[in-house]
């Protein structure tokens, strides 16, 4: 007599490992036997994540250059308005090679202009990150 639905080998793994205590692979994909919220949470781990590295890289970056607490100032002091503007490049750069090519050609010529100009542009540079510093101390 025929089974109306065979038994597959994954079924019988399954089987074999409800007898034996273990989970299942299957079972081990996430904390929430909902995968919407397994989703959720991985979602919400990786951008804590990079947000931390991406602070402890800018505190580092301007650490070499400044005491810690102008450092911090001058990150605090940022408009928002620069934040989400970093944020649409990078979305550009990595939504397509195209983009990250545009992106890193226009990264790359800022860098050759202001070494080019690189007396006026680090005065210019100093003013903003001052300005900065004086809008996080404010805030």
């Amino acid at each position: 007599m025929e089974e109306a639905f065979p038994v597959t080998s994954a079924a019988r793994k399954t089987s074999r490992t409800k007898r034996s205590g273990k989970p299942s692979a299957r079972e081990l994909l996430g904390p929430s036997p909902n995968p919407a919220t397994n989703l959720a949470i991985a979602d919400i781990a990786l951008r804590s994540a990079s947000m931390l590295a991406r602070q402890g890289i800018e505190r580092a970056l301007l650490g070499q250059r400044y005491a810690p607490r102008k450092a911090w100032q001058i990150l605090k002091g940022r408009p928002i308005s620069e934040v989400m503007l970093h944020r649409a490049i990078a979305k550009v750069a990595m939504s397509s090679v195209p983009g990250a090519l545009a992106m890193t050609g226009i990264m790359v010529a800022k860098t050759l202009y202001d070494r080019g100009k690189a007396h006026k542009a680090t005065a210019e540079g100093e003013a903003d990150l001052a300005e900065k510093a004086e809008d996080g101390r404010d805030g």
